[in-house]
């Protein structure tokens, strides 16, 4: 494996089936549009339509579905030498979304014995991992077995060989059996990842980091390996906080909002790909939010992904 990857990501792939009757309940809605979905499926997705090498370890449905998603990941340009066709008949996850208004959107979930969780151990090449400059991990894959083991093992591999490792902490109440066993591994791979990311909503699932502020989030986390620590607050921006004390303020870029979800994911996408390149931090912030602007104003999340062109002329336009 010569060509070496600026990021490979683990974990959730599915299908997102967005609501085209917008401005109305679930109940009532009677269309929808097919979309690959899920945290690090998006954001390899994004980073790949920004110009970076990346691929993906994931476990797909043996499927129309699974094929729906392998075909996409080629069109763009992320990597599939290391998905698995799933064995056992199991079948891709689904998110409905419902878009009642730019203010009020939701999603539900269909989670159970999904393909991506029974991403195992032994389907994880360590070659793979160590020809890259970043793992991205993603929350969901944690909360059920075999997929949390395989992430651990791709943690073990990064560590051993110097690969950065970036935690997205994407929390999703589906799978978990309570919010102790999301704090206890929240916590885990936190403390072993050299970025963490996540809102301020999902940094509370870690028992430890509840009612108090973001920087003594930051304060714990640094006591251990992460020297980063980006912490969102939706239109009200994001914070950054580095080993070395600094304390990093994001604005939030005005949007045309369509609906809200999807923002996450691209602003993590735009975010990793300046750090990446080397960009400063208060860089990585604009890009993450201009990103998250561009998507949200769109009906979809994956296709959406901005290139670097328009989140550099939309930053330049909101400077």
């Amino acid at each position: 494996m010569t060509n070496k990857k600026h990021i490979v990501a683990i974990g959730r792939a599915a299908i997102d089936l967005n609501a085209k009757e917008i401005n109305r309940p679930m109940e009532e809605t009677a269309t929808f549009s097919k979309y690959v979905g899920g945290s690090p499926t998006n954001i390899m997705i994004g980073a790949s339509k920004l110009g970076l090498n990346v691929g993906i370890i994931a476990n797909v449905s043996d499927d129309q579905h699974g094929r729906f998603i392998t075909n996409y990941f080629e069109e763009v340009g992320v990597d599939t030498s290391q998905i698995h066709i799933d064995e056992e008949g199991r079948k891709i996850g689904l998110t409905f979304t419902e878009i009642k208004s730019a203010q009020e959107s939701s999603i539900l979930m269909y989670r159970e014995n999904v393909a991506d969780l029974y991403l195992a151990p032994e389907h994880v090449n360590p070659d793979y991992i160590k020809n890259s400059e970043y793992l991205l991990i993603s929350g969901t894959a944690l909360s059920q077995s075999p997929s949390r083991e395989a992430v651990l093992k791709a943690l073990s591999i990064a560590k051993k060989h110097g690969v950065k490792i970036i935690f997205e902490l994407d929390y999703r109440p589906y799978n978990w059996v309570n919010k102790e066993e999301t704090s206890i591994y929240y916590e885990l791979i936190a403390d072993q990842s050299d970025v963490v990311i996540g809102t301020r909503d999902e940094f509370d699932m870690v028992e430890s980091y509840q009612n108090i502020s973001d920087q003594e989030i930051s304060h714990l986390l640094f006591e251990a390996t992460p020297n980063l620590v980006v912490i969102k607050h939706g239109v009200q921006g994001s914070y950054a906080f580095d080993k070395a004390g600094h304390v990093y303020e994001g604005k939030a870029f005005k949007a045309n909002v369509v609906k809200t979800f999807g923002a996450g994911d691209s602003y993590a996408a735009a975010f990793i790909y300046a750090l990446v390149k080397g960009k400063p931090v208060e860089d990585a912030l604009k890009y993450g939010a201009a990103s998250a602007a561009i998507v949200v104003s769109s009906h979809s999340s994956s296709e959406a992904m901005p290139t670097i062109d328009k989140i550099e002329n939309l930053i330049k336009e909101q400077s």
